[in-house]
Parts: structure tokens; C-alpha cells; sequence
């Protein structure tokens, strides 16, 4: 890095968890200050690349800098120390809202083709689908996951138990997966002998089709190649629509149309089809005039044909022939097939186990649950968390041990859906992936429509993955699990490299290797008795279980401890999930309440300043990362985490109350009396001022909300909402 780099870069990023920024991160970087440590953002948000993407459009003074691209090649040196909020990883429907507001403030970006015809259109088309999905994520993890609940969370969790649902053993809940034509039965695997340049081909009666040429692996990679049948799905969605009318539950469809950003809108629109099969037979050609494009799922379906009261009677009619749906908004008539980014099944599904397999259907009340995952790749670890808590009642979060998870990431290793080999087909014919020496290394036949892709994992990163493992394995002692599968073709590549490692490590005997759904009842199994366990997994069941387990544990995976080791050395800590942030910005525009929890950030900074001490051997920085630890046991002992209730503390109030703790740690610490001297008068100030600042806090609160913007929100406004005490600003700066 360069000379002018901070010592810490914090991102800037979307909805509540940048909000929260506005009011924490003056804070961090006053006291950060002190130690002669520097504290610079980046901007990753949604608005931020979509500026950086078209420069040509803006003027100069309107012109950003491509962050995420800098930040990508940070990551990559051994000084880098990035700590990680989490940020929008756009749907369809979400890019093309922030890209309207931004057209609304002025900025003049071209309208997103839903359709591109011309080149032109397809040259911007391409452009924004680089912004879709997790378009972050793949290029800042530059290393595997370390993801746990920080001692003082899990130890505050189980003295203050939240609560959990009742489970009976006669619940109709269930998880629905297709039992054949799915990316889990299709899939193939090899693993790369030499390095390797590959092209996609699909060859039709009408001849071939390059699909994508000049992707690169280095030796040992494991490439994978697979597809879900169109035909398949059609019919597997239709019967379970039925069966779920029959069974007298609610539809839910569970996908993650961010991450998967080809693959799951694609399912998701198959879904809308399906529940409005009669219309779309009907209307089709008609609403395909009116540009209705299923993908972007029901609500912008309705808008499309507001005005076509035949179609719109159609709809009406169908819907009250099918059973109930799980709703995102009873109030507001938001359903589970609205948005296809408004349900993320590692957000929803753990939410609906934590109620007791309950989800909320458009009366307005609580009902059992068909959980439709058409892909069976993952759906077995749901399944079997389901069965195993209708046999033996809901966690107690008093009592459980936790789950630990080391996750394979590292160099966009297992990015399926996100990776840009993944196609719908335009025709029928076979998909070929061909190396450079003429060698077929994968092979499909396919029908059109049918949706095939990709993914790959290289060997440096499944090498450290393992001994990572290791590593956590030896510090704690815990059960530890590879959760991989030796029927399925990709897992049993990774298998491949796993045993020989362990062996000559000596410590085959420390691990077990179980398919997903046998090492899920195992782990529940583990913490049911008080007890812990680490689940090394791939980079998709990373996602999904550092969400299941934090959710059941400790009511939310927002106070998750990650930290990503950088393969060449640097740090990257990550703050939790994001995927109730919308939410929470509407209460704020509301009633300017922010119900965020930033106790994610507390944790991510503490081991950014202690990973900052080894890094330049900085003995300002441990004192503050010591200081950071007491200062969230602080918070977590007095109950200073917001509330959820406007009126009551919010988010600010506990980034007052986490500097005052921070302050009076560093006042009180025998470590580095400097430090102790500068702090003491601060610790003294956020002290004796206390009746002022809470009063000021709670003084903002009631009213809505002007943030100038949801996306792209106005600096000075924003501001002034998350910093409304001019006591505490006085005293911080």
C-alpha cells in the first residue's frame, strides 16, 4: 500500500449499517486518532459503484472513484486492514430503484435495458450486471472465514436468552426440493491436473454458440459444471404449489437472488409463472408488450399491468384459488413472491425455525409452512434442522453450546450464480466446457431454458481452507466437522484434498467428514448438550449456516465475529448480516428510530486494532483493541444495545454509551499512561453530561426522517440525523 493509505480503511456501504456509521464512526476515528492510528473509508455501497461504472455520464465534480477496484487490489497486500460492513448486494429491482433515484438527483445515468436490442443497450446492460448480486464480496475475500460469536455475546446470549418458538411434533411445516433435473443431481466435477484455459460452448442443430472463452485455472483447480432442467422445475413448483393447498399451509419460496444473481432471479421468475400459470397462458404475449418480466417478481408485475383491469380480474382469480402465501408485509399485501430480493433463505429460513416453523400469511397471523428450495444441494441442512426440532422441541439459547464456521472463499472459490458462467439456455443442444488442449472436460445436454453454470475453487485457497481449520481446531479442542458430501461430485473433489492433508498433519482423527444433512443433525445434536462444534464448509453453506446457528443462538447474526485471514497476510474483519437493514431504515424514516445493533462493528474493530498492533507493531493499537473488548462487555452487562421501539434507545444511544465505556477503559488501563491522560478528561466529560446526551438522543426521535435519500442518501443530512446531541458531538468532535 501506499505511504497515503490509512493505516484501517472502513467501508461505506448501504441502508442501516451505513446510517449507523454516520454516529459511530466519528467516534473511531477520534479515538483512534489518539493512538496515531488513521481511520479512511472506501465506498462500496450500491450508489457508489453504480457512479464509479459509468464516469462518461457524470460530470467532473460528479465523477467517483472506483473504490471497490482499489480496495480489491488492497486486499491483496500483506498490510492491508479493511474491516467489512455489509452492503446491498443488488436484485434487479434494487438496481434499477437506486439507479432512479440517482437520475433523480441529477446524475445522468442511462436507464437500465430490461431488454437490450441495439449494441449500445447491450454494452450498458453488460455494465450494470457487473453491479448485480454479490458483486463485493468475490473480490475483497481474498482469504477463507473465521466466523464465530465473540466470548462476551454467546456468554450474554445464554444469561439473556431470547425467545424462540414453540415446536409440536404435528407441525406441517416441511422442506420442499426437487428430487431430480436440479444443479445437485446434474452436477460434474474434475479437478485440473495442469493450468488450463476453458471455453463454453453450447452446439445446437444450428451450430455452436461460444457462451464464454478465456477462462483461466491454475493447476489443481476444481471446476464444476452442472444445470437445473427448466421442464423440472416447472412441474416440481406446480406440485408443491398443490400439495400446499391440500396440506392447508402457506407457499414460501426460499432463495438467494442477490448472491445467485443469474441463477435465482431466473427460478424465482419460474415461480411467479407457475403461481400465475392461467394468466401467463392467457396474457403472456400481452404482458410481455407491457414489458412484465416474471424475474423481477409480482410487485413489479402489478405495476406493468395496473392499468389492464382484464389481466389485472385474471390475477385476482387465480390467487384466490391458491392456497395462502407467506408474506414479507401482511399489512402492506407484500408477499413472499413480491421481490425477489426481499426473502433471502439464510435470513428467512432460520427466522421461520426460530419461530417454531410459524411464518406470517396475509391475515396476519402466524400458520405452518411449506419451505419451497427447489435446489436439493443445500436444502437437506433446513430439512433436517426442521425434523430435528419437531422431534425435540425448539434450542434452548440458555443452554447451547455454539457452532462455530471455518468457510471456503478465498479467490472466488465456489461463487455459483455469482460468477459469470452461468447461462440460461437459448436453445436446446449441449453445453460443452472445452480446455485449450481439445479436451471436453464437462458435458450437458440441455433443453432451452434450462439455466446451467460453473463455479470453480483453486487449490491455494482449499489448502489453506483445511489448515485454517486446523489451526481452529487445535485452539479449541471442539468437535469439527467437514461438512461434505462423497455422493456429490464437487464435495468429493474437496474430499480429495482434505484426508491427504489431515493425514500428514497427523490430525485425521481430530475430524469427521459428514454429508450436509448428517453433520446439521450432528451439530444440533452437539450444542442441544451444552457442547460446541466448528463447521468447515464451503463458501455457500459459509453463508447459510453463519446466519441458521448465530439466529438460534443469539436471536441474530449481526453480532457475529468474522474475520477473513488474506492469503497474503492482511486482515479483513466483517461486521454480520445485513439482511434486515431495509427494514430498519423504514422505522428510521418513520419515526427516526434506528433499531440497528452495531455490536458487529464493536467486535470487527477490536480485532482490526489488535491485528493493527502485530501488523506495525503498534502498542497504541492493543491498548485500544483491549479497550474496544471491555468497552462491548460493557455495553452487552448494562443492556445498552438498542431497542427495537421507537422512544426507547436506539442505535445512538448505544454508540454514546460505547464510547463512554471505550474512554473509561483507556482512562483506567496501566498500559500506556499517555493514552490514560488524553482519555481521562473525555471519559469524565461523556460521564457527568450523561442526563444531556440521552435526553438530546431521545429528543430526535418521533418525527420522520430526512436522509435525502435511500440509496444514495445526502451527507449533511444523514449527519444530522445520526449525530442530533450537541453535547456528545462537542465533547467527541
Amino acid at each position: 500500500m501506499s505511504d497515503t493509505t490509512p493505516d484501517i480503511i472502513y467501508t461505506k456501504v448501504d441502508e442501516a449499517p451505513e446510517l449507523a456509521s454516520g454516529s459511530l464512526l466519528p467516534i473511531i476515528q477520534k479515538f483512534a486518532a489518539a493512538a496515531g492510528v488513521s481511520v479512511g473509508t472506501k465506498d462500496i455501497s450500491l450508489a457508489g459503484r453504480i457512479l464509479a461504472t459509468f464516469p462518461e455520464a457524470l460530470s467532473a465534480e460528479q465523477q467517483q472513484s472506483d473504490d471497490l477496484a482499489a480496495l480489491g487490489e488492497l486486499v491483496k497486500q500483506p498490510d492491508a486492514n479493511v474491516i467489512k460492513l455489509p452492503n446491498i448486494s443488488a436484485s434487479e429491482p434494487q438496481l434499477v430503484a437506486a439507479v432512479k433515484e440517482l437520475q433523480e438527483q441529477g446524475y445522468a445515468l442511462p436507464d437500465y435495458p430490461y431488454s437490450p436490442s441495439t449494441d449500445a443497450e447491450k454494452a450498458v446492460r453488460a455494465k450494470y450486471d457487473t453491479i448485480k448480486g454479490s458483486a463485493v464480496n468475490p473480490v475483497l475475500r481474498e482469504g477463507n472465514s473465521d466466523r464465530r460469536a465473540a466470548a462476551a455475546v454467546k456468554k450474554f446470549a445464554q444469561n439473556n436468552p431470547h425467545r424462540m418458538g414453540t415446536w409440536s411434533a404435528d407441525s406441517k411445516t416441511r422442506v420442499a426440493a426437487m428430487d431430480g433435473g436440479d444443479f445437485f443431481s446434474n452436477e460434474k466435477s474434475a479437478t485440473l491436473d495442469k493450468a488450463a484455459t476453458a471455453k463454453i460452448v453450447l452446439e445446437t442443430a444450428d451450430g455452436e454458440t461460444v457462451l464464454k472463452e478465456g477462462v483461466s485455472y491454475p493447476e489443481g483447480t476444481v471446476v464444476d459444471a452442472t444445470f437445473m432442467s427448466a421442464a423440472a422445475l416447472d412441474a416440481f413448483l406446480a406440485d408443491e404449489i398443490a400439495k400446499t393447498k391440500e396440506e392447508g399451509t402457506l407457499f414460501s419460496l426460499h432463495m438467494k437472488a442477490t448472491m445467485m444473481k443469474v441463477s435465482d432471479p431466473i427460478i424465482f421468475g419460474h415461480a411467479v409463472k407457475q403461481w400465475l400459470k392461467p394468466v401467463f397462458d392467457t396474457y403472456g404475449d400481452k404482458m410481455a408488450e407491457l414489458g412484465v418480466n416474471a424475474n423481477g417478481g409480482l410487485g413489479s408485475l402489478l405495476e406493468r399491468v395496473k392499468d389492464e383491469p382484464e389481466i389485472l380480474k385474471a390475477i385476482e382469480e387465480v390467487r384466490a384459488e391458491r392456497p395462502p402465501m407467506y408474506m414479507v408485509d401482511s399489512d402492506r399485501g407484500i408477499t413472499n413472491l413480491h421481490v425477489p430480493s426481499d426473502v433471502i433463505i439464510d435470513a428467512s429460513m432460520p427466522a421461520l425455525i426460530r419461530a417454531g416453523g410459524k411464518g406470517w400469511g396475509p391475515d396476519g397471523k402466524e400458520h405452518d409452512t411449506n419451505c419451497v428450495i427447489p435446489d436439493n444441494s443445500y436444502a437437506p441442512v433446513y430439512d433436517a434442522s426442521i425434523e430435528f426440532f419437531k422431534k425435540n422441541g425448539a434450542l434452548n439459547p440458555a443452554t447451547a453450546g455454539t457452532v462455530q464456521n471455518i468457510g471456503l472463499m478465498a479467490q472466488k472459490a465456489e461463487e455459483y450464480g455469482s460468477h459469470p458462467t452461468t447461462f440460461e439456455m437459448p436453445k436446446a443442444g449441449t453445453v460443452k466446457m472445452i480446455l485449450d488442449d481439445g479436451t471436453v472436460l464437462h458435458a450437458h445436454d440441455v433443453a432451452e431454458g434450462d439455466i446451467w453454470r460453473s463455479a470453480s475453487a483453486r487449490k491455494a485457497p482449499i489448502e489453506d481452507w483445511v489448515n485454517l481449520a486446523i489451526e481452529r481446531q487445535k485452539a479449541t479442542g471442539y468437535r469439527s466437522i467437514f461438512w461434505l458430501d462423497a455422493n456429490r461430485a464437487h464435495d468429493a473433489e474437496l474430499i480429495a484434498y482434505v484426508k491427504p492433508i489431515l493425514e500428514a498433519k497427523g490430525v485425521a482423527d481430530k475430524f469427521e467428514i459428514m454429508a450436509p444433512r448428517d453433520a446439521t443433525i450432528a451439530s444440533l445434536e452437539t450444542i442441544t448438550k451444552g457442547e460446541n462444534t466448528i463447521a468447515i464448509t464451503g463458501n455457500v453453506l459459509r453463508d447459510y449456516l453463519t446466519d441458521l446457528f448465530p439466529i438460534l443462538e443469539l436471536a441474530t447474526s449481526a453480532k457475529m465475529l468474522s474475520i477473513v485471514k488474506l492469503m497474503n497476510g492482511g486482515g479483513l474483519f466483517e461486521t454480520g448480516a445485513g439482511g434486515s437493514a431495509p427494514k430498519h431504515v423504514q422505522q428510521l424514516q418513520k419515526e427516526n428510530h434506528l433499531r440497528w445493533d452495531s455490536l458487529g462493528e464493536f467486535c470487527a474493530l477490536g480485532e482490526s486494532f489488535k491485528f493493527l498492533a502485530d501488523q506495525k507493531d503498534n502498542a497504541k493499537a492493543r491498548v485500544l483493541g483491549d479497550a474496544v473488548e471491555v468497552a462491548t462487555q460493557g455495553v452487552l452487562d448494562h443492556d445498552r444495545s438498542p431497542s427495537r421501539k421507537a422512544g426507547e434507545p436506539d442505535n445512538r444511544d448505544s454508540h454514546y454509551w460505547f464510547a463512554r465505556y471505550w474512554a473509561k477503559a483507556l482512562a483506567a488501563q496501566s498500559d500506556d499512561s499517555e493514552l490514560a491522560t488524553h482519555f481521562a478528561p473525555i471519559a469524565k466529560a461523556l460521564a457527568d453530561n450523561e442526563s444531556a446526551i440521552v435526553s438530546e438522543l431521545a429528543d430526535a426521535q418521533g418525527n420522520p426522517a430526512d436522509l435525502g435519500g435511500y440509496y444514495h442518501g445526502d451527507a449533511d443530512k444523514v449527519s444530522s440525523v445520526m449525530r442530533p446531541s450537541a453535547t456528545l458531538n462537542g465533547i467527541i468532535g
